[in-house]
């Protein structure tokens, strides 16, 4: 299926319209390509580049992210969601540090036997950063390919997948494939985008599959829509009568892994036994703020925040190292899920 015609009027077109000042762009290294890979994924270019800049000020290399306290890097991330990425990126920078002397491998194979490195992350860190001749297949990539070859079924279906990596593969170009590559994402973030497509200066129209049907939007299929259930829970917010509010370190896997949030409960009516007996909080008073509404890919929360004015009380608390008392400001140098840090900012 190769097609020279493709990837030449992609990259004409790049010459002309593609991005090219992005901040990752300005240091097509491995470890920045990597970076800015995994912080992109389901996330907008704009929402990323503020976190980019911060992470990269913060660690400048594989040595310094693998050094660092995860914590550190769970606070940068704060806000940016899907914490996981975060957590597998600093244990990736591990890895490399103890086995690749803190540079990122150069082979496909070993770059996804690292933590959160699938084979579009690789492939973009072989073309954009090695300039080596590998495909990619993100989310604005399969919705280009979808559309030029008209492939009905969602992309998530293993067998649709398969059948665009193989296209991916036919179309790449002997030359400029760094250029190519950005072009394609280029593409299906500026022209061929999920609603509304500019398919009129879109420089693929000419053989199109889906525009010459004039069904673009019919592509890529959509995933089988799945009932999303709701959750509910209710946090301690625990502040004592000097400021300090008591904050828990969350699991390392689950939701919101490895941050820090307040101390949840199911069930409102515990609020009195788990102070008492769990936290040796002795309540002063207890008021119900307002309820916060948080959506994740797989449920919808409902938490229902209780401020208790208390006395502070470091004894269990010291035996306990996932539980701590933090004065507000420090607080929000922690790592913490987007609801957390706006209710703690609204403490202030």
């Amino acid at each position: 299926m190769t097609n020279p015609l493709f990837s030449d009027r992609l990259l004409d077109w790049f010459d002309q319209h593609g991005r090219k000042d992005l901040p990752w762009q300005q240091q097509p290294s491995p470890y920045h390509v990597w970076l800015s890979e995994i912080m992109l994924q389901q996330t907008q270019v704009s929402t990323v580049i503020p976190y980019y800049k911060k992470f990269t000020d913060r660690f400048t290399t594989i040595s310094a992210l693998a050094n660092a306290p995860v914590d550190d890097v769970l606070a940068l991330w704060t806000g940016l969601g899907y914490y996981a990425r975060a957590r597998n990126l600093h244990k990736a920078a591990i890895i490399m540090e103890e086995s690749h002397q803190g540079q990122m491998p150069t082979s496909l194979d070993e770059l996804v036997a690292l933590p959160g490195i699938g084979r579009s992350t690789a492939g973009a860190i072989m073309a954009l950063a090695h300039h080596q001749q590998f495909p990619i297949l993100d989310g604005n990539v399969k919705r280009v390919l979808t559309r030029y070859s008209a492939i009905a079924g969602w992309p998530g279906n293993k067998q649709i997948e398969n059948k665009l990596w193989l296209i991916a593969e036919a179309l790449l170009p002997e030359h400029r494939i760094a250029n190519y590559i950005q072009a394609q994402m280029d593409l299906g973030a500026t022209l061929c985008t999920r609603s509304k497509p500019n398919c009129s200066s879109c420089p693929l129209n000419g053989d199109c599959q889906a525009y010459l049907n004039g069904n673009p939007t019919d592509y890529p299929t959509s995933k089988p829509k799945k009932h999303i259930p709701t959750r509910q829970s209710h946090w301690i917010v625990a502040q004592a009568a000097t400021g300090e509010i008591l904050l828990e370190r969350r699991a390392a896997v689950g939701i919101w892994g490895g941050l820090w949030s307040f101390p949840e409960l199911d069930n409102a009516k515990d609020i009195d036994h788990i102070c008492t007996k769990h936290l040796s909080i002795t309540t002063d008073s207890v008021t119900s703020l307002h309820t916060i509404k948080h959506v994740f890919s797989h449920f919808k929360l409902e938490i229902y925040p209780h401020l208790i004015q208390c006395e502070l009380n470091n004894n269990y608390i010291a035996e306990n190292k996932n539980l701590s008392w933090y004065k507000i400001d420090e607080a929000l140098l922690l790592g913490l899920p987007a609801p957390v840090k706006s209710l703690i900012e609204s403490l202030q």
